[in-house]
């Protein structure tokens, strides 16, 4: 149970879900769909959206490791609040209960907690399937990022477009997106990056990717942008740190792991790829040589 206790019900449930029952999964499902605002009802109205018996929620709730369907609703509350807070409030609560001790040894014990809880959640499968949908070459691959998340869409980008072609960096400026969406077809790969204040136009660009058949990978935070009910594939990052700011260190070792798997999968063309690519370094002088 300690290790329960730090999670986000939605980490509960997702680490719970092969043990649910039939009605349980279906309870599951629909409070994930608006996460967290699902759970937030009375239980009759929970039960009856989720066309189950009171009974389940509370059953389930109970199976999450709370006392019954009250503390769940007090943790989702709590983590409403977490989702919607900004920079000065982030930094105020942790700087309210900071021990004394360096900002280096703080932010490293976060971080490797973070990663802990992290990969305790991470499904080796999915991993493995996100892996190989972005090696195949049947699939154009299309990356965007956030306000903040940008910096990890351009890196992944400029990775992926070495490891192999067909690789689109899509412009943060929502008002170019319906040019990206043109270009997007079935069966292409939309990876997005959204954590904590979730942006609304990810959302739609989501929506509307998802409409036209395009796979959504995304890369998200510990309680889940609104547009995981759209992602055939989700990364749950933890990301609080001693910090004004949320932490990318976990988010981003998930996309060099990702890296590293998708160039294993399809080395003998991006061993090419690099052969090539040093080849017009060289021709540009784009580095220094020291011999």
């Amino acid at each position: 149970m300690s290790q329960t206790r730090n999670l986000t019900v939605a980490e509960r449930i997702r680490s719970r879900f092969e043990s649910l029952t039939r009605a349980e999964t279906q309870l599951a499902n629909a409070m994930l769909e608006n996460y967290p605002v699902s759970g937030l009802g009375s239980i009759t109205a929970i039960a009856e959206q989720s066309n189950v018996s009171t009974p389940t929620v509370v059953r389930m709730a109970k199976k999450l490791g709370f006392k019954g369907f009250p503390d769940l609703q007090l943790a989702l509350r709590a983590e409403l609040e977490e989702t919607v807070s900004n920079p000065i409030t982030k930094h105020n609560t942790w700087a309210e209960n900071a021990p004394d001790t360096h900002i280096l040894n703080r932010f490293a014990d976060a971080a490797m907690e973070n990663m802990r809880q992290t990969l305790r959640l991470i499904d080796p499968q999915s991993f493995n399937a996100v892996a190989e949908l972005l090696a195949d070459r049947n699939h154009a691959v299309h990356i965007v990022g956030g306000r903040i998340t940008r910096a990890l869409a351009d890196y992944m980008f400029t990775h992926m477009q070495v490891i192999r072609p067909g690789i689109t960096l899509v412009a943060t400026n929502a008002n170019m997106w319906p040019h990206y969406l043109l270009n997007m077809e079935k069966g292409d790969v939309l990876v997005l990056f959204d954590i904590r204040r979730y942006e609304r136009d990810s959302l739609r660009l989501a929506e509307i990717a998802a409409s036209r058949g395009v796979t959504l990978i995304l890369f998200t935070d510990q309680w889940g942008s609104p547009a995981a009910k759209h992602a055939a594939h989700s990364f749950h990052s933890r990301i609080e740190a001693p910090s004004a700011w949320d932490s990318s260190v976990v988010t981003l070792f998930i996309v060099e792991a990702l890296l590293a798997a998708v160039e294993t999968l399809i080395w003998d063309e991006t061993r090419d790829r690099m052969k090539t690519l040093e080849e017009l370094f060289d021709q540009t002088k784009m580095f220094r040589k020291f011999v």
